[in-house]
């Protein structure tokens, strides 16, 4: 792939870390919005993981002029009908804490014996010449009953995956930036651009 450089639409650290390392053999430079002050705070009012990441993507795309990516993730838990969902990030309340989120999912799971869940990552990428493009990941798992683990970030400390025996945030990142629903979504943007190589 010829030098590139890319804006991933997030202030979110542990986010764009991740991406980091993901996309690392793609892209000569990463960014984020916390490189670019000038973009204005973007409203994610769409329906869908995929309508928040277009959004995303497209508005800091249109407003930078460059390469962007958006991605919108969450935790989809089938005993809460899909909750949190597209509220992942703000479940317990706006601006609410990791520790709260967790603490609520907790609370509204307690004696509940269906405790299957997946990790949704949709990615929209927009390119500056007008491409548009969506890259989809899950992974799947079970919410247990007590945080396990200090790595990773959100719902990793309670989310097990049996294949490894462990939570998320006892996983790290080198597992879990092969396994996750990022991860996975990821890939496939790798695949797109291989195309172009």
């Amino acid at each position: 792939m010829k030098s590139k450089t890319i804006v991933i639409a997030t202030r979110n650290k542990g986010k764009l870390g991740e991406f980091r390392s993901i996309l690392a053999d793609g892209y000569d430079e990463i960014l984020s919005l916390a490189d670019f002050e000038e973009v204005p705070e973007i409203k994610e009012t769409g329906l869908s993981f995929r309508e928040n990441a277009f959004i995303k993507a497209k508005t800091t795309s249109d407003f930078l002029g460059m390469d962007a990516i958006g991605d919108d993730s969450g935790l989809v838990v089938d005993a809460l009908g899909g909750a949190p969902g597209i509220y992942s990030a703000r479940y317990a309340g706006e601006g609410s804490s990791d520790n709260e989120n967790n603490e609520k999912l907790l609370y509204e799971l307690k004696g509940e014996k269906n405790r299957n869940a997946r990790f949704v990552c949709c990615i929209a990428l927009v390119l500056a010449g007008g491409t548009q493009e969506f890259f989809e990941g899950e992974c799947h798992g079970e919410i247990i009953q007590e945080k396990r683990g200090q790595s990773g970030f959100g719902y990793d400390p309670v989310f097990y995956v049996s294949q490894y025996g462990k939570t998320m945030a006892e996983l790290g990142p080198d597992i879990k930036n092969r396994i996750s629903h990022r991860a996975i979504a990821s890939e496939k943007l790798l695949s797109y651009f291989s195309n172009f190589k």
